[in-house]
């Protein structure tokens, strides 16, 4: 008769070498049955199995259930591989083999190390403690060699992460090497140049949501990808909310720049995770390709900004505020207040001065500047309506085609999760029928099912009525145009349009602004277009000082 009811204990960690066949969780249960057809005095009733577990922290669900079953009664008798298998921790697993198992009376067995207590007190056993300590000193050992090799992986610009951020997915060529998601890019992209074109968060999440875009949790999920336990999603159904969207905007990432090393734990002992100063994270340039151009990241961020960086004492920023550069050193210029006869003048310096080596004493009044800057911004705007119009019936076609393939890519997915949600839905009747779902259950389901079933037929109506509006929509077309024409009304300078349109303002001179404004680029080739189209456009000249501006400047220097 059985005096033992036992359990085989069998665990094996990533950074086992899993092409040692001694070490494999097929070996270790074979080599335990060996071991009980030699002792009838013990009946196997149980087996744990912790697979992918390290042994250096007791946590492991599968032992959890072991130690619970020790508790209830269940068991008395544990048998394992080897010592390494119960624990590498020596005075952890010190405290389980001399504490708690002899509190409970259980029987501990590790075949290969000879160890029983039931023969051997391995308290008083030397072998036991020095066995233990070896363990641990593996375990460090292991430790350094992972970190050092990721350390050098992260320094070379590969990705070591297990859950690429949403836009990116894994190469199959190169597992440490992040590519463009196809669906899932144009949604980042999508979401920049809402920003860009004024949406707040809320509004964008509202809009993703409407359309039936997954959101980065629920899109991993489906797609039966690693996902962390929180991830972007914040909400429990796992829609998109303003701080998800937030999240996308400030994450350089999508610029090609690779961030890693963020976060770490104390040593490899504590696993608890803590934030690691910004001097420790590894940051490589061109690591992979860009999803958002980094001029458009920097737009964005400064966008961003307007709500949160105010001028001393105000509730808002300065209008040109970080734009303002001197021609002579590159001097971010200053702000300066100056009283007079019970009124204030503003007017913009270089602070670096002739005493830091700038010759440049150039002191321009602020409303004079707003002038200038408004008037030299209407005449960039006239332009580029001048070229969208030329532009519009030559690029058309080639628009409206890449309008409508994103549109097609997002019903098809949104059809394929109707297709998916009809087939859950098809077999609930059956199994409410065979007892599966009780009658409150099959209604929530059923409930549940139509309500994402409507939900997306919805986005799937409202994509295809996009789809068949796109060549008619003007709004779709030439999208940096837009970001001009949105502002082609306004009568007073703010700093939404200085953000929105310009990159730099560079003080020349007394008499002379240059003003460079965003999007270059696409008018430059925009303008290249029509004169490979041989045709000929006259553009209004930007705006440098006017002569009263500059008698106004010269008279009002101080």
């Amino acid at each position: 008769m059985p005096k033992y009811q036992a359990t085989e204990y069998v665990r094996l960690s990533y950074a086992d070498d899993r092409m040692i066949e001694s070490d494999s969780i097929t070996n270790q249960k074979k080599l335990i049955a060996d071991f009980l057809k030699g002792h009838p005095e013990i009946e196997l009733v149980s087996e744990r199995i912790d697979d992918g577990y390290s042994g250096i922290l007791f946590d492991r669900p599968a032992f959890q259930e072991m130690m619970d079953d020790i508790r209830s009664g269940k068991i008395n008798c544990v048998i394992v591989k080897d010592l390494s298998r119960l624990g590498r921790e020596y005075i952890e697993t010190g405290r389980y083999l001399r504490q708690i198992f002899p509190a409970y009376g259980v029987r501990f067995i590790a075949i290969t190390d000879g160890i029983d207590t039931a023969n051997d007190n391995p308290g008083d056993d030397l072998t036991v403690s020095m066995k233990s300590i070896i363990n641990d000193a593996y375990c460090h050992d292991i430790s350094v060699k992972t970190r050092s090799a990721l350390l050098t992986k992260r320094k070379d610009g590969d990705y070591v992460g297990a859950c690429p951020i949403y836009g990116y997915r894994k190469s199959p060529e190169n597992k440490n090497q992040l590519v463009p998601d196809e669906q899932t890019a144009r949604v980042v992209q999508d979401i920049f140049r809402s920003k860009i074109d004024g949406a707040s968060a809320a509004q964008i999440a509202k809009e993703l949501n409407d359309l039936g875009v997954l959101s980065p949790l629920a899109y991993k999920i489906s797609r039966g990808l690693p996902h962390p336990k929180k991830g972007f999603a914040d909400s429990q159904d796992a829609r998109w909310s303003a701080t998800t969207v937030l999240r996308i905007l400030k994450d350089e990432t999508y610029t090609g720049v690779l961030i890693q090393g963020r976060q770490g734990t104390h040593n490899y002992k504590i696993k608890d995770v803590i934030d690691k100063p910004e001097s420790q994270w590894i940051r490589v340039e061109n690591a992979h390709e860009a999803i958002i151009r980094e001029q458009d990241f920097d737009l964005v961020q400064k966008i961003l900004g307007l709500d949160t960086r105010t001028s001393p004492g105000h509730e808002k920023v300065y209008l040109f505020s970080g734009i303002l550069i001197c021609g002579c050193c590159g001097e971010r210029m200053t702000r300066k207040t100056v009283p007079y006869k019970d009124k204030k003048y503003f007017y913009y310096f270089c602070p670096k001065g002739k005493k830091n080596g700038c010759t440049s004493s150039v002191m321009l009044k602020e409303d004079d500047l707003i002038t200038c800057v408004l008037e030299s911004l209407k005449a960039q705007i006239n332009n580029v309506v001048s070229l969208e119009q030329l532009l519009d019936s030559i690029n058309e076609e080639q628009i409206n085609r890449e309008l409508i393939e994103q549109y097609k890519m997002q019903i098809a997915d949104n059809e394929a999760q109707l297709a998916q949600i009809r087939r859950f839905k098809s077999t609930l009747y059956e199994n409410f029928v065979s007892g599966f779902l009780d009658k409150d259950e099959y209604k929530t389901l059923k409930d549940d099912y139509s309500s994402d079933m409507a939900r997306l037929q919805a986005a799937i109506d409202r994509l295809r009525q996009k789809m068949e509006n796109a060549s008619n929509n003007t709004s779709e077309r030439l999208r940096w145009a837009e970001h001009f024409k949105r502002f082609s009304t306004m009568t007073e300078l703010d700093r939404r349009a200085v953000i929105a349109l310009i990159q730099s303002i560079e003080v020349v001179g007394k008499e002379k602004l240059n003003i460079t404004f965003r999007y270059q680029s696409e008018y430059d080739k925009a303008i290249q277009l029509l004169q490979q189209r041989g045709i000929i456009i006259s553009l209004e000249p930007g705006f440098t000082l006017t002569e009263r501006t500059q008698a106004m400047l010269q008279k009002e220097a101080v």
